[in-house]
């Protein structure tokens, strides 16, 4: 992977981390996900302002794209509704990459060899160490682990999808504002229409800190889609999974948590997964 993209998804990963540690706010997991992503749907106004538009041939990416991301947001949403964020969150992340390589060889033709293969897959393996190490067994109902993993289809969907769109819109940037503004738009009439008018109103007082994760989130999958545009589409999206390891990092310094020796032992296999991917 060049270096440069190397750089630049270790900083989405970083952001993503960021959002997830230093923005909490007090609404359901809809109402959160809510907000967000109608105040990325803003953001994605400007950049279609500022950057060249994109090629008409991404149009299609970008609406389907929308649609795949309500589906994400809902099946997350649902998930969390019954299920612990520590015990979901890495299952929809952590499978995510595995079925991503899948669907862009087979989808999308992309070969990725096998010293690429092999990085993801120690990657994916650190991602679950750091995760579930020295935590009680998962105990999910089977409705909430089928929303888990129907989550992390969506979202192996989503970025083979914007990978593809990325590469054929001639400009990257104003591709992901054109996603920004459909995801918005999209969940946005979902809101509406089962939930009412009112749920603007029950967002509205947390805009501060929602413009806060919103602007990081953005950042964050910008990158992504201008990364998948300058290489492969699997090996970008596993290395932004290392969002996980960054989250350990802070949490043990911002949190004061104690890591043990299993969660260092996953690091330092998504560090190496990590290497083998910017070697591949």
């Amino acid at each position: 992977m060049d270096p440069t993209v190397f750089a630049a998804v270790l900083v989405a990963a970083g952001m993503h981390a960021g959002w997830n540690v230093l923005v909490k706010l007090n609404l359901d997991r809809f109402l959160s996900l809510f907000l967000i992503q109608t105040l990325m749907g803003g953001l994605g106004l400007v950049m279609l302002a500022v950057f060249p538009l994109a090629a008409a041939a991404s149009l299609p990416y970008a609406l389907t794209s929308g649609v795949l991301h309500l589906g994400y947001n809902l099946f997350l949403a649902r998930s969390y509704r019954t299920g612990d964020l520590s015990q979901v969150y890495p299952i929809a992340r952590g499978a995510a990459p595995l079925l991503t390589l899948l669907v862009a060889w087979f989808a999308a033709h992309e070969r990725i060899g096998g010293w690429g293969a092999l990085g993801i897959g120690v990657l994916v393996a650190g991602i679950w160490l750091v995760s579930f190490a020295g935590r009680k067994a998962v105990k999910l109902d089977g409705l909430t682990l089928f929303f888990a993993l129907g989550t992390s289809v969506f979202i192996a969907a989503y970025t083979v999808v914007d990978g593809l769109g990325g590469r054929v819109s001639g400009s990257p940037s104003s591709y992901a504002g054109l996603v920004f503004v459909f995801d918005a738009l999209f969940l946005l009439a979902y809101a509406l229409v089962f939930s009412g008018p009112g749920v603007i109103a029950a967002v509205l007082p947390y805009w501060r800190t929602g413009t806060v994760g919103a602007v990081l989130s953005a950042g964050a999958y910008w990158i992504a889609i201008w990364g998948m545009a300058h290489a492969q589409i699997a090996a970008v999206a596993a290395l932004r999974e290392t969002s996980i390891l960054f989250v350990m990092l802070m949490s043990m310094r911002v949190l004061k948590e104690t890591v043990t020796v299993p969660r260092i032992g996953g690091a330092a296999l998504i560090v190496v997964g990590a290497v083998m991917l910017r070697l591949a």
